[in-house]
Formats: structure tokens, C-alpha cells, sequence
């Protein structure tokens, strides 16, 4: 843990910048309503990024969008978990058959974190990018994919963990009961689903991936809440998935094998 607290001012500008990513172009009022940051301090931020090259005016008045600046904040970034390196070129052969966006989200502590999306190759997203998105194993899909079929022991702490958790979007997990009833329902289903009071103008579909027995990550699809239900969405959709997750899980084991 850090021996100081965070510098506020440094804090505001990422959160600004992973707001502005999330969509093609965005208005001060969205990223005032996304950030909480002051509408001052808003325009302080962009013509700082501006300055730097990181963001342009967009032909909206009060508009902005990312500028070609922001590649030199990842071009020195060469990490990458093992199950993006075998997901990613699956997902992308699916990402036109299947039209919804589909992501991976690799496990980070008592959360997920998506780290690679089809969304730019979709037709159909609310968001432009949802990748480092740290997503509630209480209430996500593609958190509760990887909860539910976690060790007993693994998910005590977890749940531990997230009932102590100050995000609303984990606020679910101090209800006990509830957990356990959906951890059950998902380990009796094989998939999860997102919890209905989060962002109800969508949904997601998710399943684990495992490195042997264990959930490391999940996969999940995506889609308008109005253009289909729930049911309707597993009935079209679980069984493609489960071979995504069932190609990528066999991926993990040959690739383990190769590197051992």
C-alpha cells in the first residue's frame, strides 16, 4: 500500500482520460455527470491535454475527443495476461458472426478487469471502450462468472472482502443470502448474468475461463436490453460461448504446457 495519499489532481486527469475513451466524443456535461469533476477544472484538464496533444475540439461545441497523443501513454506497455494473448484473435472471429460486442476480463483482486473487447469491431455498444473497465464480482456478469465458481474458501474472503467494499456497484454483497442464493443459481446454470439494477438498458452473458481448475478469467456478451430478453439472449448466445470459453481454457493448458 502507498505511504501517502493520492495526488488528487493527478487522480482527476486519469479519470478524465478513461472517461474521454469511453466514447467517440464527449461533451463537458457527460464528462461533468461521469467524473464529478468541476466543470472549471474540466476545462483547466482539456486544455492542459490539449496543449499536449492528447485531445482535439470536435466540430460539436464543447465537444472533445481523444487526439492521436494518447498512443505515446501505451507505447511502452508490453504486458499482457496469457488469456488475452489466446482470447483475443478467438473472440475477433467471432466479433462478425456474432455482432454484440464480447469482452474478457481477467481477475484483479475482489474484481475483474476487462482487458480486451470486440467493441471497435461491433456494430452494437453503448460504449467506445470499455477496456481496464474494473468491473463487481457482486453484480457483474463477468465478475460473477469467476465468483461463482471459485474455492469455498476463496469465495468466504472474497465475499468478506466485498461486503467491506465502499463501491455501489458492490453494495449487493452485504446481503449474504442473496450471494450465496446467486453464486448457487450460476454454478447450477454454468453462466452468469449481469444483476438487473446495473446499467438496465443492457446486459451481459458470461462464463469463466479456467488455468486448470481454476477461474482466472471470463468472457462475456453484450447486448440492448430491448432488443431481447435475458432468456431469449441464452437461448441464441450460451452455446457459442461456451465453446469461446471452452477454446480458450484448452488454450491456456497448451500454452502452459509450451512455456513449461
Amino acid at each position: 500500500m502507498p505511504s501517502f495519499p493520492p495526488v488528487q489532481s493527478v487522480v482527476r486527469a486519469i479519470e478524465l482520460l478513461q472517461a474521454l475513451n469511453r466514447q467517440p466524443v464527449s461533451t463537458i456535461d457527460a464528462l461533468h455527470r461521469q467524473t464529478g469533476i468541476p466543470k472549471p477544472s474540466l476545462v483547466r484538464l482539456l486544455q492542459t491535454f490539449e496543449a499536449k496533444g492528447l485531445v482535439r475540439h470536435a466540430p460539436q461545441p464543447g465537444a472533445y475527443l481523444l487526439a492521436s497523443g494518447v498512443a505515446t501513454l501505451t507505447a511502452g506497455y508490453h504486458g499482457e495476461p496469457l488469456a488475452v494473448e489466446v482470447a483475443a484473435p478467438l473472440l475477433d472471429a467471432a466479433a462478425g458472426e456474432l455482432k454484440w460486442p464480447l469482452t474478457l476480463a481477467v481477475v484483479d483482486g475482489d474484481a475483474v478487469v476487462v482487458r480486451y473487447s470486440t467493441i471497435p469491431k461491433s456494430p452494437l455498444s453503448f460504449l467506445h471502450s470499455s477496456i481496464g473497465m474494473r468491473l463487481s464480482m457482486a453484480s457483474q456478469a463477468l465478475g460473477r462468472a469467476v465468483l461463482a465458481h471459485c474455492t469455498r474458501q476463496e469465495q468466504r474472503l472474497l465475499l468478506e472482502a466485498l461486503a467491506r467494499s465502499s463501491r455501489a456497484e458492490d453494495a449487493l454483497a452485504r446481503d449474504g443470502a442473496a450471494m450465496r442464493r446467486m453464486i448457487a443459481e450460476t454454478r447450477r446454470r454454468g453462466y452468469a448474468l449481469r444483476d438487473a439494477s446495473v446499467r438496465p438498458e443492457s446486459n451481459t452473458l458470461a462464463l469463466p475461463v479456467f488455468d486448470g481448475r481454476r477461474p482466472v478469467a471470463s468472457i462475456g456478451l453484450t447486448w440492448f436490453a430491448s432488443t431481447m430478453t435475458p432468456e431469449e439472449a441464452v437461448r441464441r448466445y450460451l452455446p457459442r460461448l461456451r465453446g469461446l470459453a471452452a477454446e480458450v481454457t484448452a488454450g491456456l493448458k497448451t500454452l502452459a504446457r509450451r512455456r513449461a
